[in-house]
C-alpha cells in the first residue's frame, strides 16, 4: 500500500472520531436554505467553485487540487493559476470537487457525518453502480427492454446524483455561514463561579461563615475582638494550673534541653 493510500486511510478513520455535527444534514438542507440548494441544483460547478473559495477564506493562494485529497493534488502546476485549475477541477472532476470541499471542512471543524447521511451518500453510489452494471448486461445482450430500464436506472441515478450533490453542497453553505458569524454571534463560555472544596481536601478550610483574613503582615485577628460576654465567666477555672503540676521528679535526672 502507498504512502498516499495509508494516509488517505488514517484521515478517514479520524473523521470517524470526530464529535461534532453539520449545523443542518442532508435531509433538512432543502428546508434551511431552498433557494440556494435550488441553486445549486442547476448550476453545481459553479456553487462548487464559489464554496471551495470561500472555504479558503477567499485566499486562492492556499488551493491545492481536491484540496490535497487525492493523489493529483499538487501536481497540477495550481500555484501558477490557482483560478483556472479550480474552474477546471469543478467541472471535469465536479464530484471529487464537492467531497473535497466537505473533508476540508470537516477537517477544519471536526465535524463528523451522521449515520443518516452516510446512508444518504451510499445510496447514491449503490444506485450508480447498478445503473453501470444494467448498461453492461443491456450492451452484451441486446434486449430493448433492458436497455430501456437501464436508461430509466441511469436517469433515476443521475437525478438522485444531482439531489444529493446539490443538498450536500448547501450543507457546506450553511456551515460557512455559521463560521462567518452569519446567524449571530458564537455563544461565549462563561467563567465558572469559584466554588469551595471539600474541607478533607484542603489543608486550609474555606473562609466561609468566617471573618476576612487580615493583610499579609498585619496580625491575624487573634485574640479576637472583646466581644460581650467573651471569654465566657469562669474561664480560665480558679487554681489553675493545679499546685501539683509539673508532678514531683519532672523532668527525669539527666534530661537537658
Amino acid at each position: 500500500m502507498s504512502m498516499a493510500s495509508q494516509d488517505h486511510l488514517d484521515k478517514m478513520q479520524l473523521r470517524q472520531n470526530y464529535r461534532n455535527l453539520w449545523h443542518t444534514d442532508l435531509m433538512n438542507s432543502i428546508q434551511a436554505d431552498t433557494p440556494y440548494c435550488c441553486f445549486a441544483f442547476w448550476c453545481g460547478p459553479c456553487v462548487s467553485y464559489l464554496l471551495r473559495k470561500r472555504a479558503l477564506y477567499n485566499d486562492m493562494s492556499r488551493y491545492v487540487c481536491c484540496a490535497g485529497y487525492l493523489p493529483c493534488s499538487g501536481r497540477c502546476g495550481e500555484s501558477r493559476c490557482p483560478e483556472f485549475c479550480l474552474a477546471t477541477e469543478v467541472f471535469l472532476c465536479f464530484g471529487n470537487s464537492v467531497a473535497s470541499t466537505r473533508f476540508l471542512l470537516q477537517d477544519e471543524f471536526n465535524i463528523q457525518t451522521t449515520q443518516c447521511d452516510n446512508c444518504i451518500i451510499g445510496f447514491m453510489f449503490c444506485l450508480q453502480q447498478i445503473a453501470c452494471i444494467f448498461s453492461i448486461v443491456a450492451m452484451i445482450v441486446g434486449s430493448e427492454e433492458i436497455q430501456e430500464a437501464s436508461q430509466l436506472l441511469s436517469c433515476l441515478a443521475d437525478m438522485v446524483y444531482c439531489t444529493v450533490c446539490a443538498c450536500m453542497q448547501t450543507q457546506h453553505k450553511i456551515e460557512m455561514d455559521k463560521r462567518d458569524g452569519k446567524f449571530g454571534p458564537q455563544p461565549v463560555m462563561a467563567v465558572p463561579p469559584v466554588q469551595q472544596m471539600s474541607r478533607i481536601d484542603q489543608p486550609v478550610p474555606p473562609s466561609v461563615g468566617y471573618p476576612p483574613q487580615a493583610a499579609y503582615g498585619q496580625p491575624y485577628g487573634y485574640p479576637p475582638p472583646q466581644a460581650q460576654g467573651y471569654p465566657p465567666a469562669g474561664y480560665p477555672p480558679h487554681a489553675y494550673p493545679p499546685s501539683n503540676y509539673p508532678p514531683p521528679g519532672y523532668p527525669p535526672s539527666g534530661y537537658s534541653r
